[in-house]
């Protein structure tokens, strides 16, 4: 570093290793000292291996829609829901439950309670209350279905 001058032409030299000795401390807004920030904070310094899971090798080519550990109710719920869509709609058509038990191989009560379950799912969409500036200025209320599926973002 250049020596500083002083009035009276003084000149100080400064030592090399002292601003390394000096700690900075920043402060917040009333003078506390912020709290220390790690190294490993930030998801930019980290190497992240991509391990998966029991269902597929590698969480980013996974054939699922979601990932199981984001579901509600695990690997199971994921797997049901499309059987579960499935029974629901053969029912809806008319198809006897004994013939979907036989199928899915579940029992009627579980046909019975997956048919009811999608039909208080439907009622709670319909009832769903819709917010005034979505309604219609001549008093007809919109109808608004709810996104049930991700979006497809890529």
């Amino acid at each position: 570093m250049s020596p500083v001058l002083m009035p009276e032409a003084q000149t100080v030299a400064f030592n090399a290793l002292a601003p390394a000795t000096v700690r900075i401390v920043p402060r917040g807004r009333r003078g506390k000292p912020l709290p220390h920030a790690r190294g490993d904070r930030l998801p930019e310094q980290m190497r992240y291996r991509d391990d998966g899971c029991n269902i597929h090798p590698e969480c980013l080519t996974c054939p699922l829609e979601r990932c199981r550990y984001e579901e509600p109710g695990g690997l199971r719920a994921v797997l049901n829901a499309g059987r579960d869509r499935q029974i629901a709609f053969l029912r809806s058509k008319g198809v006897a439950a004994e013939k979907i038990a036989g199928r899915f191989g579940v029992s009627r009560r579980t046909v019975f309670r997956i048919v009811e379950t999608a039909a208080r799912r439907r009622r709670a969409e319909d009832e769903a209350t819709i917010p005034l500036y979505l309604r219609r200025a001549s008093g007809e209320v919109v109808r608004l279905r709810v996104a049930t599926e991700e979006a497809q973002c890529a």
